[in-house]
This record gives C-alpha cells, structure tokens and sequence, in this order.
C-alpha cells in the first residue's frame, strides 16, 4: 500500500512550472507512434492544471512546445497543433469556467492562423478572471525571450535599465516568478526555459514520464519543495 502524503498547504508555491518531456519516450516503451505519447501528455496537463486549482495554487506553467521543436518532423509538429487546438477549445472550458485566467508565453502568432484564433479567443474571455492564472508556453524559448525584450526596451529608447525593468518587458510580465520548476523524465536541465525567471526558484527532476505524471506524483512534488530551506542568498540561524 503506497504511503499517504500529507501535504502542508503553507508551503505550497506560489508559481509552479513544469518542463513537459518524455512523451515520446512513454509511447516509445509501450511500441506506439509518439502522437499517442502526446495525447497521453495533454491528459496529464488537465489532470495537473484541476488538481493545482483545487489546492489553490496560484499560478501554474507548461512549457508545451519550444522554440526548437520546430526542428521536429513535420508531422508530428501538425499533431502537436492539433492536440493545442482540442486542448484550448474543449479540455480546459472545465477549469476556464472556474475563474482560471489564460496567458501565454511565446509568440503564439507563428502558428496556423485557426490556432491563432483559438488562443487569442481563450485570451479575450478569461482575462478578468482571477482564482487562478494558467500560463502555456507555446513557441517559446528563454533566450528568444530576453533578446525581444532588450529589442523592445531599444524601440522604446530607454537609455538605461535596471532588472524590474527587464522583467516587466518578458511574456511573464504580468505574474511572478515562478518558485518551483519540475521537468519530468528525469532529464537534469532546463532546455532554454524562463532564464530570466528562474533565478531563485527550487528545481525537482522526477524520472516519471510526463504521461505518468499524476495526481500522486504532483503531491510527491510539493511534498519536496515543502521540505526545502529557501534563504534566497540570506543565512537562517538555526534554532
């Protein structure tokens, strides 16, 4: 019988960002077409996104398709688009209703333009929403990032900058950063994800395969980060 873990609802994060990976892999394991890996990853993402609601996490991230995945075959990158446009428009109306605010990073406008549609009709009717803020990261890369706010800042001609003014000209401008980043897969690196934001935040690198990725294995994760001494360059003296 697995052991029940009793989460502390203090410590929970404020932002929590998951790296998506091992999709493929999972499907790889069980001889089946990475598009089955990625539709057993959009189940995980609705399965993390209702449980951290009802925890009251405030605002969660999934980094959903890089900046590199354009390097992907074709047809995978199509089922990838597919899958985005099912997932906005049918699996996340639940949670959409409970007062959960849409974002997204990247430059989504680089997709198919019905795509395009989809997303910027989700951004419109749930922008005065407030419970919680889901954060897709779609096209996105963390350099890409930095390099369009410098470029931006230039346009704007701002002389001199300092770090608020940096971040408020990022995708995240609008939400904090994040305090807890989980890739999954158990892949020890961050794949050009929020460099800027990710400074001061705890990173957990779980081996279980996205698709696998559920309600228990999310508990695991805040269980971790709940046993985690953040002192943010600071000395604590013990007691």
């Amino acid at each position: 019988m697995l052991k029940q873990i009793e989460l502390n609802p203090e410590k929970f994060p404020n932002h929590i960002a998951f790296i998506i990976d091992g999709n493929g892999r999972w499907a790889n394991k069980r001889g089946l077409p990475r598009s089955y890996g990625h539709k057993a990853g959009i189940k995980a993402c609705k399965v993390v996104i209702e449980e951290c609601l009802k925890l009251g996490i405030k605002y969660v991230s999934l980094y959903g398709f890089s900046t590199e995945n354009w390097n992907r075959p074709k047809d995978e990158i199509e089922t990838l688009f597919n899958l985005f446009r099912q997932f906005i428009k049918t699996d996340l109306k639940k949670v959409l209703k409970e007062d959960v605010k849409f974002i997204v990073s990247g430059d989504y406008t680089a997709f198919p333009s019905d795509l395009v549609e989809v997303i910027e009709d989700c951004l419109e009717k749930t922008k005065n929403n407030k419970k919680m803020v889901l954060n897709l990261c779609i096209n996105y890369g963390g350099r890409p990032e930095i390099v369009r706010a410098i470029n931006n800042i230039i346009k704007d001609g701002i002389k001199e900058v300092d770090e608020k003014t940096v971040a408020s000209y990022l995708y995240t401008a609008s939400i904090p950063d994040p305090d807890f980043i989980v890739r999954t897969s158990g892949e020890n690196r961050i794949s050009n994800f929020m460099l800027w934001q990710c400074s001061y935040a705890e990173f957990y690198f779980p081996k279980t395969l996205w698709p696998d990725f559920n309600k228990r294995e999310l508990y695991k994760s805040l269980d971790n980060f709940s046993k985690r001494n953040r002192r943010f360059g600071a000395i604590k003296e013990n007691k």
